[in-house]
């Protein structure tokens, strides 16, 4: 078998964990039974070893696959040799009234035959811990399935185990089983359907009932949120509720915190080493994606995100003496099992040889200043929504603002995390800015005595930045007060933040500079010239883009956005979808997906281009075009 493109999958999940679905009907990863546990499946890293679970029919077949409306429920259509097939496939979101026998930690699958008839291939191969563990399979004694329930519809189970977990896959279709495989055929009719239930534990036997319940109630719990948004609508309405609810599946229903992204180590340049995990709570994209979706309506994402950091300082203090927080964390910081420690696992091949495959973060610790101005402007635009912060949350973050005051001097690796040597970040800087600004802003508002050194500290770092971070002969804002001339598209959002306005001589210069040099194709944006420390290419990143969206339509230059804006989206994936970066030589997809980065980029752009329109200034300037 090859590997699938990247953008080929779609994701389903419980705000828990998340598997990747491609078009064959094959899972071909989970990490289960929370995003941040090994996997079960990961064919998508090792096409031979790695695992999958794939339901399709058993000749040749052509395949569609889209989600149901507002929906994290994926249907995938199979139109075989003799007739045609769908396949549903959810998980039951965290918190929905479940049927007792279809627990919130399972994934569910139903193919049915919609047109004649077609012959069903079934082929389950589970591979605990990234394929390193043992793996056995068994049927499960009709004694411990019987409980008296008489609409089971002839469902069997199989347990499946692996050091000291334990899977049930509970299905109406006669498999045959090897010790760690079950596979087997089953010819449908029209209208005949077939039930696979993969979960948790050695629970009870699923009912026909109890899963179509399931499906009903998981339906009516998405659409029932996206419908509470105000601000899913317009002209790209799907392409918001879709990265409202892929942001939503990031987002653990359990602890609050929000994944970057629900996979690790997809590369994001085929072939090479910038391989990384990205299932883990980050300040910044965290902070980032809550205020998209609070933009959208959702304001309990932002508060229960400012709350998770504000909270874990309350319990467990400052990171170090040096380091307030740490930029990343696990989804689960009590669970003393899950580790942020980056190893490799050698045994696995990599998607499309692109080793080594990794899993922890040694992100986590590098120092990165960016990240509490993140945090600021989440809490101030949650005070502006009418958020009240108690007098714990408030010192909370006059504890953050003090920090910032006593370290924005010092070198750090950066919002792009890399792993040559720190350096003076202009963008570290502006929000460091950024974070004594919004801090002087909510004790004002707040009816507090805004201390004098705070006043001082933003007027200094502003002053800094002007003076050391701008270029004359560039005419722009560089990457780095050590740089002479290399650029970083995260200084497109130096209006976006307040620190300049748009209109000023130097944002303009700065955008039109970025344009020049880094818009690399119709609405592509690489991230930033200059060393990094490792080897290879870093193709465009879909944030960036949104960025020069955002920056180009508060500048007056609401026609050249919306051209960009259109050209990126329409770069997603079939089912509207964005990975980490995009090749811009071919346009595939790649790095981590689906990345709820890209996805809060999306939000913000949509939201604020419509806005801009609404509220025109200044004047539309000339479409840019790409350098070659």
């Amino acid at each position: 078998m090859e590997y699938r493109s990247i953008a080929a999958y779609g994701l389903v999940g419980n705000r828990e964990t998340g598997a990747l679905v491609g078009p064959d009907g094959s899972v071909d990863w989970l990490p289960f039974p929370r995003l941040c546990s090994p996997s079960v499946f990961a064919r998508v890293l090792d096409v031979d070893i790695g695992g999958w679970f794939c339901l399709r029919p058993i000749g040749d077949f052509e395949s569609t696959h889209e989600y149901l409306d507002d929906t994290s429920v994926l249907r995938t259509t199979f139109h075989g040799g003799d007739g045609t097939l769908t396949l549903t496939d959810f998980m039951p979101p965290h918190g929905i009234t479940h049927p007792e026998t279809v627990t919130e930690r399972s994934l569910v699958r139903r193919v049915t035959c919609v047109e004649d008839e077609e012959t069903l291939d079934v082929s389950f191969r589970p591979r605990f811990d990234y394929a390193r563990g043992e793996t056995t399979i068994e049927s499960i004694a009709e004694s411990h399935a019987g409980d008296g329930r008489t609409d089971d519809g002839g469902i069997v189970g199989y347990r499946v185990t692996g050091g000291e977990r334990t899977l049930s896959l509970w299905t109406d279709a006669d498999l045959d089983l090897t010790r760690r495989d079950a596979t087997g055929s089953v010819t449908l009719t029209e209208g005949e359907s077939r039930w696979f239930v993969l979960t948790e534990g050695d629970g009870p036997r699923p009912t026909y009932g109890d899963c179509q319940r399931s499906l009903e109630a998981t339906l009516d719990h998405w659409r029932g949120w996206v419908g509470s948004l105000p601000g899913v609508g317009g002209e790209h309405r799907d392409l918001l509720a879709r990265s409202a609810v892929t942001m939503r599946l990031l987002s653990n229903a359990r602890t609050g915190a929000i994944a970057a992204a629900p996979t690790t180590s997809l590369p994001e340049d085929i072939g090479g080493v910038r391989n990384w995990d990205y299932r883990f709570h980050w300040m910044r994209d965290s902070s980032i994606v809550s205020r998209a979706l609070s933009r959208l309506g959702a304001t309990e994402a932002a508060r229960a995100n400012l709350d998770w950091w504000l909270d874990h300082l309350n319990e467990y203090g400052p990171a170090s003496e040096e380091v307030l927080f740490h930029p990343l964390y696990d989804l689960y910081p009590d669970d003393d099992t899950v580790r942020t420690t980056e190893i490799t696992l050698d045994h696995l091949s990599g998607y499309r040889d692109s080793a080594p495959v990794r899993i922890g973060n040694a992100a986590y610790d590098q120092k990165q200043l960016d990240i509490y101005g993140e945090l600021l402007l989440s809490a101030s635009e949650l005070v502006g929504a009418g958020v009240t912060l108690s007098d714990e949350e408030w010192a909370g973050l006059h504890r953050i603002v003090e920090h910032v005051c006593e370290v924005w001097q010092e070198p750090d690796y950066g919002i792009w995390e890399v792993r040559s040597q720190p350096e003076q970040f202009v963008n570290s800087k502006v929000m460091c800015w950024a974070a004594v600004d919004r801090g002087i802003e909510l004790a004002t508002g707040r009816g507090e005595s805004v201390p004098e050194h705070w006043v001082r500290t933003r007027e200094e770092i502003h002053e800094t930045v002007c003076e050391r971070g701008f270029r004359e002969e560039q005419n722009a804002f560089v990457r780095s007060f050590e740089a002479d001339e290399a650029l970083d598209a995260a200084c497109l959002r130096i209006p976006l933040v307040g620190f300049l306005p748009a209109d000023d001589p130097r944002v303009q210069g700065t955008i039109d500079a970025i344009v020049d040099r880094l818009l690399v194709d119709d609405g592509l944006v690489q991230r930033y010239e200059g060393p990094d420390g490792l080897p290879g290419r870093d193709h465009a990143f879909v944030l960036c883009t949104f960025w020069l969206v955002d920056a180009m339509a508060a500048a007056g230059r609401r026609d050249a956005a919306a051209t960009v804006l259109s050209d990126i989206l329409d770069r997603g994936s079939s089912l509207g979808l964005f990975a980490e970066e995009i090749d811009p030589m071919n346009g595939e997809q790649l790095g981590n997906y689906p990345l709820a980065f890209a996805h809060a980029g999306l939000v913000n752009s949509v939201l604020g281009l419509t806005r801009a329109g609404e509220d025109r200034v200044g004047v539309d300037e000339t479409v840019p075009t790409h350098h070659d």
